[in-house]
């Protein structure tokens, strides 16, 4: 689909490109400064190619592009057409309508605040998202004395010839009885946008020159109202933590990427003061922190009705001076976007990644514990399972037998569990007797863990039981066994094993409680292999002294505990090997020229 050929047809120009699917559905859209030469990064091979192009292309049928005048109309098309596609290959944020927004229709005569769970590309704006619905009604109940917006919850003001309760208690104008003009309850409206921007300096100012105006007309009940209105924002003030000195307007934006995911908070500053913070989780699965930010800062500040004068943040971007220009455009003022490297503002962007790491570490751990006791119901467990231990066996036509177990507390490996065993009781091939030992002596040391994972089906599984019933334990751990699918059959998917139950238990392929499962026995198999390769390579090393003519057990002992291992017996000199005790020279000699010409 994508050839040199196809790459040399290509405009030495700006523009956008898209590569599509069998259907025409776009995958990913990308922008350029040089058409021709950014694609021509995907035909990299080897180490210089990106696993994300590589998946792009491989499920790509056909590409599109989109010539542009500039790399900033370039930069402008490719937001429009991810918004709009939402291509699969590009960063998402994630949908936040599991969160609570703040709805004020300016385009409405007489707007009024809302509670909404869905931002709309309706000309509204929106202020959120807000971690709780009680953090947004608490939000609300601020509000409302203070800027007597209408509380009625049609979307046309409903005419009346006695207004409402809330008129009489000052918490609305009574638009419905006409009691106030559109341009005065417009200039409530602003001042409730300034309030909900943090701008609260330049509200008070504003509120301060109508207080002297009302009083210069003796218009003292209107100058009391401001007075009250002045005073509660400037309590509000008071409750919010200075974190700058310049007084300046400022987003704060760190990330912190574990895996899939990143999590992404936004520190609020408004005049120097932090009035409140937000977050997203993006879902990345191939970009790099830096792409990603990149990525957000397209999709986030494309829809800001209020971008502040200074943008800090935590991970260097590409595109950084055109990314700033395009925010400038939308704002209509300078914009200021920059990554601190020492100071005040370096502090400030830590902060908002250690809040980043920390709703990341929470969230993770929420989930982590839910698959837990998803998996106590599913497993038929006693308990939930917060401490397993995975077990699994390794030999070659049983030589060298060993068993390795790995330890996971709440989901989280924890490497001072883990442990190796070499397979002292069992003589040649008999995998349920290994298990049955390595389970015996794991459970003659330390606590007992909720519940043993082993890798291998119903045997493996009933080999282990007998065991933990024979110790006639009176809290015994449950186990489970989790057998690779059979290869070569089509959507075939691993099969768990549990106790009292004939047939394995069949989970979907995508089911967290099995993946969970697969993610430790993969763990452990990994263990057990890596162990049993160092054995056999250790046993065979051993080995070779006994053909050294001259070195007995009594002299192999020594050069081992003198060098330390064959590996270094095999690359010390002779003058070094002399220096074993019992060594002589000649028996010296032999052993060098031995492990030289198994070197050539």
């Amino acid at each position: 689909m994508l050839t040199a050929d196809t790459i040399n047809a290509l405009p030495r120009k700006p523009g956008v490109y898209l590569f599509k699917d069998r259907s025409g559905k776009p995958l990913y859209i990308g922008k350029a400064k040089d058409l021709q030469k950014r694609l021509s990064s995907y035909l990299r091979t080897g180490k210089d190619q990106a696993f994300k192009s590589w998946l792009i292309l491989k499920n790509s049928h056909s590409l599109d592009h989109i010539i542009t005048a500039t790399e900033k109309e370039a930069l402008i098309l490719e937001g429009n057409l991810i918004k709009k596609h939402r291509p699969r290959y590009n960063v998402k944020i994630k949908d936040d309508s599991n969160y609570p927004f703040l709805k004020l229709d300016i385009n409405h005569k007489y707007p009024r605040l809302s509670i909404v769970r869905r931002m709309k590309s309706d000309g509204a704006l929106y202020y959120g998202p807000f971690t709780s619905t009680s953090a947004v009604r608490s939000t609300l109940r601020l509000i409302g004395p203070l800027f007597p917006l209408r509380k009625c919850r049609t979307n046309e003001v409903p005419k009346r010839s006695r207004p409402c309760l809330n008129f009489q208690l000052g918490l609305c104008l009574a638009p419905c009885c006409e009691h106030v003009s559109p341009e005065e309850y417009r200039e409530i409206v602003d001042q409730v946008k300034l309030f909900l921007e943090g701008r609260n300096r330049e509200l008070i100012s504003r509120l301060r020159g109508m207080m002297q105006m009302a009083s210069r007309d003796l218009n003292f009940e209107k100058a009391a109202r401001l007075r009250d209105q002045i005073k509660a924002v400037e309590k509000t003030i008071e409750r919010q933590t200075i974190v700058s000195s310049g007084r300046k307007d400022q987003d704060v934006i760190g990330l912190f990427h574990s895996g899939k995911e990143a999590v992404i908070v936004i520190l609020l500053v408004r005049e120097g003061y932090l009035i409140g913070t937000r977050y997203f989780t993006v879902y990345c699965e191939w970009e790099d922190s830096g792409e990603t930010l990149e990525s957000f800062l397209k999709q986030y500040y494309r829809d800001r009705g209020y971008v502040p004068s200074e943008i800090i943040i935590s991970n260097a971007i590409g595109d950084l001076a055109l990314i700033a220009e395009w925010i400038t455009g939308i704002a209509g003022r300078k914009i200021s976007l920059f990554v601190p490297t020492r100071g005040g503002k370096k502090k400030l962007v830590d902060m908002a990644t250690a809040n980043a790491e920390n709703i990341m570490r929470e969230r993770q751990h929420t989930e982590q514990v839910a698959v837990l006791e998803n998996a106590k119901s599913m497993l038929k467990l006693q308990k939930i399972p917060y401490r397993i231990e995975g077990l699994d066996i390794s030999n070659l036509q049983g030589e060298h037998p060993v068993a390795s177990l790995v330890s996971f507390y709440k989901g989280v490996p924890q490497r001072s569990g883990y442990r190796n065993y070499r397979i002292r009781e069992v003589r040649g091939i008999d995998d349920y007797a290994m298990i049955a030992e390595a389970v015996r002596r794991r459970l003659t040391k330390g606590d007992q863990p909720d519940l043993f994972l082993i890798d291998g089906g119903r045997g493996h599984l009933s080999a282990a039981r007998r065991v933990i019933e024979a110790r006639g334990l009176e809290d015994p751990p449950d186990i489970v066994s989790i057998a690779k699918a059979n290869r070569g059959e089509a959507g075939a998917v691993d099969k768990v094993y549990i106790q009292n139950r004939r047939n394995p238990l069949m989970l979907s392929r995508n089911h967290p409680v099995l993946l969970f499962l697969m993610r430790i026995r993969d763990e452990t198999h990994r263990r057990a292999i890596g162990y049993h390769r160092t054995r056999r390579r250790k046993s065979f090393m051993e080995s070779e002294l006994d053909k050294v003519r001259g070195v007995g057990p009594k002299k192999k002992k020594e050069l081992l505990r003198y060098l330390g291992d064959i590996q270094s017996i095999a690359r010390a000199s002779v003058e070094e090997i002399r220096q074993v005790p019992g060594i002589d020279k000649r028996t010296a000699e032999s052993i060098f020229d031995y492990f030289k010409a198994l070197s050539l």
